[in-house]
C-alpha cells in the first residue's frame, strides 16, 4: 500500500514535471523581443497603443515599450544618446520641421533606402517616408476655446486671443524649445497678414506678448499638461495641439477650436543612430506605412490626417469634418516656412528664454 506522505511526492513529482516542460514553450515569451519608442505621452499614446501599437505586437510578437518625454527633452536625450555611444531608445517623434533640421540628421538614420519601398504607393503622400523619417501625421497647432452658452459669441482668430475684453478669461500658450508658433501668432494678432508672415519679426512678436502675458495662467511644456489646464479651468482660451483638442472633446468635454488661428504641423517617426533594436524598430514603422486601418483607428481619435488617403477614406464623416479642410488650408491655415525656423532656431529660443523669465 502506498502511503499518503509518498502519494503526496508523486503528485508533486509530476506536477513539477509538468511545469518544466512548459518552460521551453514559455521561456520565449519572458525573452520577447521588443521595440523602445519616445513619444509625448498620454491620451496621444494611448491612440497609438490603441490602434498601432498593440496590433503590431499581436501580428509579430515584437512588444512596444513606450517612453514619455517632452519634445524638447526627446530630442535633448536623443542627441546626448547618440554624441556618447549609450543609445537606449529605437524610436522617437519629432516635428515635421525639425525633422529637416541638420540636428535632427546628427542623430538620426538616414531612411532614404528603407523609404524606396514605399514609392510607388498610390495611396501614401508624397512625404509619407522621408531621409528625416516616417510621416505619422499631421495635425495643426490652434485657437481652442471653451465653449458657452448656444448662440454665444466665439473667438475666431489671434487678434480674439488677444482681445480680452471681448473674450474674458486666462490664456495658455507653449513654452519649450519651439518658440515660433507663438511669436507667429502674436505677429497675426498685430495685424501682419500670412503672406508677410515669415521671416518673422522677433521684436514686433515680442512686444505684442508684452500685452497678452499677464493673462497667461499656463505656459505648458506637454500635451498632456495642456489637457490638465484645460480640465482643471487653468484656462479658456489657449494655443494648444488640434490633436490634444480633439481628444478632451472625444471625453465630453466643452472644447471647441478654430482653423482661422491654425498652424499646419505634423510628426515624423524617425530611427535613432545605433539603435539597440534596429530591425524591430524598421518593422514598426514598416507596420504603420502598411496599415491605413491602424493609421485611421488613429486619426479617428486624434482628427488627424493620416499619410495614406486610404485610411482617409475609411474615417467616419464626422472624424473628417474635424480634419483642416481644403477651404480652410487655401485660406487662413498657416505652413510654415520650415527652412527658416531651422536657421533661426537657436536665436529665437535666445530670444524667447530670455523674454518669458
Amino acid at each position: 500500500m502506498i502511503s499518503p506522505l509518498s502519494r503526496s511526492t508523486t503528485v508533486l513529482k509530476t506536477a513539477i514535471a509538468g511545469l518544466l516542460s512548459l518552460l521551453p514553450i514559455s521561456l520565449p515569451a519572458l525573452g520577447a523581443e521588443k521595440v523602445i519608442i519616445a513619444s509625448t505621452g498620454g491620451a496621444y499614446d494611448k491612440a497609438l497603443r490603441d490602434a498601432w501599437f498593440d496590433p503590431f505586437t499581436k501580428a509579430t510578437g515584437i512588444e512596444v515599450v513606450t517612453v514619455a518625454a517632452t519634445n524638447s527633452e526627446m530630442r535633448a536625450k536623443a542627441a546626448a544618446m547618440v554624441k556618447t555611444g549609450n543609445v537606449n531608445w529605437d524610436l522617437y517623434l519629432d516635428g515635421e520641421i525639425q525633422a529637416a533640421s541638420k540636428a535632427h540628421r546628427k542623430v538620426t538614420e538616414d531612411l532614404t533606402e528603407f523609404c524606396r519601398q514605399f514609392a510607388d504607393r498610390e495611396d501614401l503622400s508624397v512625404n509619407a517616408c522621408s531621409a528625416g523619417g516616417a510621416l505619422l501625421q499631421s495635425t495643426a497647432t490652434l485657437l481652442a476655446y471653451r465653449t458657452g452658452k448656444h448662440g454665444d459669441s466665439v473667438p475666431a482668430t489671434w487678434a480674439d486671443m488677444w482681445d480680452t475684453r471681448k473674450f474674458p478669461g486666462e490664456r495658455a500658450f507653449p513654452n519649450f524649445d519651439d518658440p515660433w508658433r507663438v511669436m507667429a501668432a502674436a505677429l497675426l494678432a498685430d495685424g501682419v497678414t500670412r503672406d508677410e508672415l515669415f521671416p518673422l519679426d522677433i521684436d514686433r512678436a515680442l512686444a505684442k506678448l508684452d500685452q497678452i502675458k499677464p493673462s497667461v495662467s499656463l505656459w505648458w511644456k506637454t500635451g498632456d499638461q495642456s489637457v490638465q489646464g484645460f480640465r482643471n479651468g487653468e484656462y479658456s482660451l489657449g494655443q494648444i495641439w488640434l490633436t490634444r483638442a480633439k481628444a478632451m472633446q472625444s471625453e465630453g468635454l466643452p472644447i471647441a477650436w478654430s482653423y482661422k488661428a491654425a498652424f499646419l504641423v505634423g510628426d515624423r517617426i524617425a530611427l535613432l543612430k545605433g539603435a539597440p533594436h534596429r530591425d524591430n524598430a524598421l518593422k514598426l514603422i514598416t507596420f504603420w506605412l502598411n496599415s491605413p486601418a491602424a493609421q485611421a483607428k488613429a486619426c479617428e481619435v486624434l482628427s488627424c490626417t493620416p499619410p495614406s488617403s486610404d485610411a482617409i477614406a475609411m474615417m467616419s464623416d464626422e472624424a473628417r469634418k474635424t480634419m483642416p479642410q481644403g477651404d480652410d488650408v487655401r485660406d487662413y491655415v498657416i505652413i510654415p516656412d520650415a527652412e527658416w525656423i531651422n536657421a533661426n532656431a537657436a536665436m529665437m529660443l535666445q530670444r524667447w528664454n530670455e523674454w518669458i523669465r
